[in-house]
């Protein structure tokens, strides 16, 4: 485990936060989630059929305690769900039957949960294809004030790495938005800027990423870069965050100082960036397999990004240790939400499970 996560889990076991699996038959998520409790930093809830998740975890010889188990199917809410599922316009007029039939998928159970505040964080993804704990967080979850889409964030930690935040990125856009537009780009910069103030406590370097670097080249590519550079800046400006954005940069001009003495000797990002914001989802998910392979880089994510909830969708090749930190991550995340949006309050209609379960 690096440092970066093991930082957040000595933040985190100060407040601890209830996490939501809702794979909890899944050998990797129940050992991670065992995990979780072992190193003290909350309860862990986990879905699924009673039996089966005991069986996996008598196979695998993993402890139980604090972990509350909930079957979708026979849970008390159920009912309670659907009828608030009922009421959300985007499923106003939905049948009795079709509410209960969307509620006894797992992962529309654990989002209503979320929602409701019957949890602190979930994290979802592993016995999934991409974009199946997505929809519902979207559909059912608002948007933080002034957040027009929801974006993501992957986490790289790379080991012996001089550059950025002592060898940590923060990774964007790769999993949500396939082709952002320019105010997407500057959404992107702005929350995932926002992201790592709250969890590192250190002022973000932004680099908004392209094949050129101040006008190198100029193409309409480059041209978008640069208009969410200006967008982005006028709105951390907007919202008082502390943080520094720049670009057009080429990636090695972002982070590499001597190159960006060369290249962009009067930016205040260049040589210093640790949050690239790439110019679309396919070269910031090639980037991120790339260095979690060829630099054997640490990555959790995707942490959603603009989401009132905390959240997070994990790959399906995700390590015990990469849904730990990951859910480590959304629980401090968590921590970050009540402090800065106290007025989120659970519906009175729902009874959330306690702080110690």
């Amino acid at each position: 485990m690096g440092r970066f996560i093991e930082s957040i889990i000595e933040k985190l076991q100060r407040h601890p936060k209830r996490i939501l699996f809702p794979e909890g038959d899944e050998p990797r998520v129940l050992e991670a989630a065992a995990e979780y409790v072992r190193l003290k930093l909350g309860p862990a809830i986990v879905l699924g059929s009673r039996e089966k998740i005991e069986q996996v975890a008598q196979d695998h010889r993993i402890s139980l305690s604090r972990i509350h188990i909930i079957e979708p199917d026979k849970a008390d809410d159920l009912s309670v769900f659907m009828k608030c599922l009922e009421r959300l316009p985007r499923y106003r007029g939905i049948s009795h039957e079709e509410a209960d039939k969307i509620l006894r998928n797992p992962n529309y159970f654990a989002t209503m949960m979320l929602l409701n505040s019957q949890c602190d964080g979930l994290v979802a993804g592993v016995g999934n294809f991409s974009g199946t704990i997505l929809r519902p967080l979207i559909q059912l979850i608002r948007p933080l004030p002034g957040v027009r889409s929801i974006s993501s964030c992957m986490i790289m930690d790379v080991p012996d790495c001089p550059y950025g935040d002592d060898g940590v990125f923060f990774f964007a856009d790769a999993g949500v938005i396939p082709n952002p537009s320019v105010e997407q780009l500057a959404g992107i910069a702005v929350e995932t800027a926002r992201l790592k103030r709250q969890i590192t406590g250190m002022i973000p370097r932004v680099a908004m990423l392209s094949y050129s670097t101040k006008g190198s080249a100029q193409t309409t590519d480059t041209d978008r870069m640069v208009a969410a550079t200006a967008m982005a800046i006028e709105r951390i400006k907007e919202i008082g965050l502390e943080a520094e954005v720049d670009g057009e940069l080429q990636v090695d001009a972002a982070i590499i100082p001597q190159i960006a003495d060369m290249k962009a000797p009067d930016s205040t990002v260049a040589g210093k960036a640790d949050v690239l914001i790439f110019p679309d989802l396919s070269s910031a998910n090639i980037a991120v397999k790339l260095v979690q392979r060829l630099a054997k880089a640490r990555a959790y994510g995707q942490v959603l990004i603009g989401l009132e909830r905390p959240a997070a969708e994990v790959s399906r090749g995700a390590t015990v240790e990469d849904i730990l930190g990951v859910a480590a991550v959304v629980a401090l995340q968590a921590v970050e939400y009540r402090k800065l949006y106290p007025h989120q309050e659970p519906s009175p209609e729902f009874d959330p499970l306690p702080p110690q379960i």
